[in-house]
């Protein structure tokens, strides 16, 4: 990135701003083996759909309980669910400090494959002023790594791709974004987000 002038920050949500806990005392709690409720949520035929507009959340987790019904059964299934839905991840106060500060100089857009609850739990969290601009990619149709997701993002801040700063915690949309020629960075730890802002 050196030499290229950054005009908007493109950031993730999970992964980057906030991050969420191991369900397995969650699953414990209900009788269920470590990693099923993940497995049975981040299905491709149930996610995708999510993060793409197909269906809502709260079908979604609708779908999410039915299937673990047919294993777990319905009781444990509805009970691990809603303990799962009403978890809000905690967030980091460093990246969301950076960014606050950031949005003072610059348009910052939160771009996420996210389903339709993730506004409410900005607002929920107390975070929703980090960011001018929310990409929720389940109003957009297509998620991450597709090429249109940045392309949308970056109109949506009015900033040429190749002056967003692009940041996320998963090396395959890293890539993408870097293939149109948007400066992007692997985010690991607050100092490589904070260095890249410098």
């Amino acid at each position: 990135m050196t030499g290229t002038k950054i005009q908007a920050v493109l950031c993730d949500v999970d992964g980057v701003v906030r991050h969420w806990p191991s369900m397995a005392e969650i699953e414990a709690a209900h009788g269920l083996p470590t990693g099923v409720l993940s497995a049975t949520a981040f299905a491709a035929e149930r996610l995708i759909p999510a993060i793409t507009g197909g269906t809502t959340d709260p079908q979604w987790r609708a779908d999410v309980t039915a299937a673990l019904a047919r294993d777990h059964g319905i009781s444990a299934a509805e009970g691990v669910v809603a303990a799962w839905s009403a978890v809000l991840p905690p967030v980091d106060a460093e990246v969301v400090a950076l960014l606050r500060r950031t949005r003072e100089r610059m348009p910052v857009a939160l771009v996420s494959n996210a389903t339709t609850r993730l506004e409410d739990d900005l607002r929920n969290q107390g975070i929703e002023d980090i960011a001018d601009f929310v990409v929720n990619t389940s109003h957009l149709g297509f998620a991450k790594p597709d090429p249109r997701v940045f392309q949308a993002a970056a109109r949506t801040v009015g900033v040429d791709p190749t002056h967003c700063l692009f940041v996320d915690d998963t090396p395959g949309h890293v890539a993408a974004a870097r293939a149109l020629g948007m400066p992007a960075i692997h985010f690991r730890t607050f100092t490589d987000l904070r260095d890249a802002l410098q």
